[in-house]
């Protein structure tokens, strides 16, 4: 069984056992925006690395992509195209409060499918208690409360969950720099930041020595390798300036003001969340996701207790930091589960609106 998280610009996948115990993790790249080939090669991968599935368990972000006329359509032609790659393999879809649902009915939820992941992942993070969870990707931030076994959030669209604070598009990896800031303070004094796509916030991770290997497997902004000096060449490029034989530490000083904006950014969008008064004002924060190390630096500078997304789950310590990083594929794969010992996730009552899953 392998749960799938089709997004717009990676495909993350985790594969079971016909007992429910997590195996592997990976992720491959997929730019819908270059067409649905894309995805049908991803998925080609994934099987040609663990064999063909019985079941698959998917849940998407990639309906987003202005590939497709709208979100609905988008749902519609992924479910199609994951139904074509995998024609023998029983196929369900996560549809939110509704659970997972067979492929064949998603034309008539499309709007409970659109970008459901953060749900998935929401539902089998309550089950380690209450919090705030925070799933830093590579292009979004979730920020869900969770209360009383079950997420309580405000929003569930895309355009409900900007306006509530619950999402914000700010990631580790495909985030351009001017989106972070628009001035930095440089050189002594201040200066703007070019509207260009020079860099992305790979490369300010990658200076200040935070983005986990491998996680980064686009191209570059401007083609060339992933390595810091390329990664300083870039960000300087942002402020007008080259790289000079000794500018490396000028470029370190830059990325670590920007990936402070961000975190910045981040818990302006927390603030906004606990503001509704759910909870104390200091709950714990629940990390996912490739720049959960985010989190970690956020739920140390508030004086907050801080606990993994895969903290409560039955799984090898050598899966653990992946388990994090993919979180919603593993949670609609342990969704999809029903009767696997200690490993299953089974419904319980919880908060209005949400349903909640237990470990049996």
């Amino acid at each position: 069984m392998i749960g799938l998280d089709i997004g717009g610009a990676h495909l993350k996948a985790a594969l079971f056992n016909e007992a429910g115990t997590l195996r592997d993790l990976d992720q491959w790249p997929c730019p819908l925006w270059l067409g649905l080939d894309r995805l049908e090669q991803a998925v080609a991968a994934v099987i040609a690395r663990w064999g063909q599935p019985c079941h698959v368990a998917a849940t998407m972000t990639g309906e987003l992509a202005d590939l497709f006329d709208d979100r609905a359509d988008g749902v519609r032609r992924i479910a199609a195209t994951m139904r074509s790659a995998l024609p023998a393999a029983t196929l369900s879809v996560f549809a939110g409060p509704r659970g997972l649902v067979p492929v064949d009915a998603v034309p008539d939820c499309a709007e409970m499918v659109a970008s459901a992941n953060w749900y998935a992942t929401a539902l089998v993070a309550a089950a380690g208690g209450d919090g705030i969870l925070l799933d830093v990707g590579s292009t979004t931030t979730d920020i869900v409360p969770l209360v009383g076994g079950g997420p309580l959030h405000a929003g569930y669209s895309d355009a409900e969950r900007l306006d509530s604070g619950e999402v914000v598009y700010t990631g580790v990896v495909r985030t351009p720099v001017m989106a972070v800031a628009r001035t930095v303070p440089y050189g002594g004094g201040r200066r703007a930041l070019m509207a260009e796509l020079f860099a992305t916030m790979a490369d300010v991770h990658r200076l200040t020595g935070t983005l986990p290997e491998s996680t980064d497997q686009h191209p570059t902004a401007d083609g060339r390798d992933h390595g810091l000096i390329a990664s300083a060449r870039r960000l300087l490029r942002m402020v007008g300036d080259d790289l000079e034989p000794d500018g490396l530490p000028k470029a370190r000083r830059l990325a670590g003001h920007l990936a402070e904006r961000q975190l910045r950014r981040i818990e302006d969008a927390l603030d906004q969340v606990l503001s509704r008064g759910l909870m104390a004002d200091a709950p714990p924060l629940v990390g996912a996701g490739v720049g959960r190390f985010l989190v970690r630096r956020l739920a140390e500078r508030r004086g907050s207790a801080y606990r993994d997304f895969e903290a409560h789950l039955p799984v090898a310590p050598a899966l653990r930091e992946r388990t994090g990083w993919f979180a919603p594929a593993v949670s609609v794969g342990w969704l999809a589960f029903d009767g696997a010992p200690h490993k299953h996730l089974c419904p319980v009552a919880g908060p209005a609106d949400a349903v909640s899953y237990l470990p049996d």
